[in-house]
Order: C-alpha cells, then structure tokens, then sequence
C-alpha cells in the first residue's frame, strides 16, 4: 500500500507540475494530467484551452488523446488518469469513454469553481429534461440517419467500442 501511495504522489505531483508549469508558460489554465498503466507514463497533458482556441483542449482530454495515440488504442483499460484538479464534466465522461480504470486528483470542483472554473451549471443541465435546458435541443428524426444506424447495426467488420 505504501508504494501505490508514493507512486500515486509522485505522479499526482508531476500533474500538479504541470498544470504550474504551462499556466505560466501562457498555454491555458491551472491544470495539469498523467496517464500511468503498469508504472509506466503514457503521457502527459495540459491544459491549452485559450492557446489553442480549443474548448475541449483540457488537461485530461489532451493526455487521454496522447495516451491512446501512443498505445495505438482508443482504450485504455488498467490505466490511471492523475489531475491536478477533480475532472470536469466533459474530461470525466472521456475517461470513461477512455476505460480508465481510475482517476486521482488534487484539488475539488469546489475549488475550482472558487477560482472561476465552475462547472455547476453542467452538472445540473445533466438532470434537467431535454426540453427544459438552456441550450435548445430539438429532435428531427431522419430515414437517412436511422438507415446509417442500421447499417452500422448489420456490419460485420465493425470496431465496438
């Protein structure tokens, strides 16, 4: 137990290092993310949201993508995400997207949200219905896009994922 501790340490404070490093190197916000699997980094992240004109260049998509790239996998089952920071709505679902097998970060949403990262409004139009939410969603079935569903239900040489 007190190895996965001081690893879970040293590779929580390479994200903490990273999210200093290149919030003063100008690339974005506080934040910063490793992927380890088996004692080995796949990478690293950080966010570059305002460099890169980006919205969804956050710290802990840029390292999922950078991992799976450097595995050859859109998957990552067995790895663990490291954040400097409790991972946003969209960065959470990625990980999940991304079969982390676990997450640990430093600071809260709470304390994110105290230094103007707050994402309670995400969290809560999550639970509001579809035609309640501040961002009109309207649904206009079409035979062409169900016909590509059921194509892509049919086909043999599929990738699940």
């Amino acid at each position: 137990m007190t190895d996965l501790i001081s690893e879970d340490q040293r590779h929580l404070a390479r994200a903490v290092a990273l999210s200093r490093e290149h919030m003063n190197d100008g690339a974005g916000g506080p934040f910063g993310a490793v992927i380890v699997r088996d004692g080995v980094v796949l990478a690293e992240g950080w966010n570059c949201v305002t460099s890169t004109n980006d919205p969804t260049a956050h710290a802990e998509v840029t390292a999922i993508r950078r991992a799976c790239e450097a595995v050859g996998d859109f998957s990552l089952p067995g790895a663990t995400l490291y954040s400097s920071c409790e991972p946003c709505p969209m960065c959470l679902a990625s990980a999940y997207w991304a079969r982390i097998r676990r997450i640990v970060y430093a600071n809260t949403r709470a304390d994110a949200a105290a230094i103007g990262f707050d994402d309670s409004l995400i969290y809560d139009e999550l639970s509001v219905p579809i035609a309640e939410r501040i961002i009109p969603m309207d649904h206009v079935p079409s035979l062409e896009a169900k016909a590509v569903f059921d194509t892509w239900a049919d086909k043999a040489d599929k990738v699940r994922y």
